[in-house]
């Protein structure tokens, strides 16, 4: 399959593109700056200045972008709503690296994992600006998306496990009661759904197994 990553210089960006050079996968990395990138192919270009040309032929894109200054956040929505207008009615599918924060913690879903009373202050805006972007992604009906969002503990430096389970619009725990999830698995996950495609238009989350 022929995948951009975009903000393929982050840590998340990094793992995904390594992950799908791995299984095979023609990889095109989109950074900012001259960062080290292990796909053969890259392009040093701003999220916001892609162009539907930029993207055109891919089969996926992948939005990992990541902001945690407060005055950069809005660029979550932002980011992902340029790609959704630039990919809009193609078949190019975006994958979206989201948040723990707006997963439900209620089957009647009124209530999220940042509205709990131990969900660290310090991390709310950054929960706020990842559920306002998928709430403006559920509005788009014209972009093959997917919203990925992981365990409550991301764990940039965690193990490479090999094993995770997909859930849905819910926290869910594994059978140690745990909500974790490095880094690595994470991006296993993500190629997996760019090669199977089975939940367009959805958000789903992922935690370690």
């Amino acid at each position: 399959m022929k995948i951009a990553v975009v903000a393929a210089n982050g840590r998340n960006g990094k793992l995904i593109v390594k992950e799908a050079i791995e299984r095979g996968h023609d990889v095109t990395a989109f950074v900012r700056g001259e960062n080290a990138t292990e796909a053969k192919k890259a392009v040093v270009k701003d999220i916001m200045d892609l162009t539907s040309e930029d993207l055109k032929g891919f089969d996926a894109v992948v939005d990992a972008f990541g902001a945690w200054q407060e005055e950069l956040l809005p660029g979550h929505v932002q980011t992902s709503q340029h790609l959704c207008d630039i990919l809009s009615g193609t078949d190019t599918r975006l994958l979206i690296v989201g948040g723990a924060g707006s997963l439900y913690v209620n089957p009647e879903h009124t209530a999220v994992v940042a509205d709990g009373p131990d969900f660290p202050e310090e991390f709310k805006p950054l929960a706020s600006a990842q559920a306002q972007e998928l709430a403006e992604l559920r509005k788009r009906n014209d972009v093959k998306w997917t919203f990925i969002s992981p365990a409550g503990d991301f764990q940039a430096e965690g193990e490479r496990t090999g094993k995770y389970i997909q859930a849905g619009e819910e926290l869910t725990l594994n059978s140690r009661g745990e909500s974790i999830i490095s880094y690595a698995d994470y991006a296993i996950a993500m190629v997996d759904e760019i090669e199977k495609g089975s939940h367009i238009q959805q958000r789903i989350s992922v935690v370690r197994a």
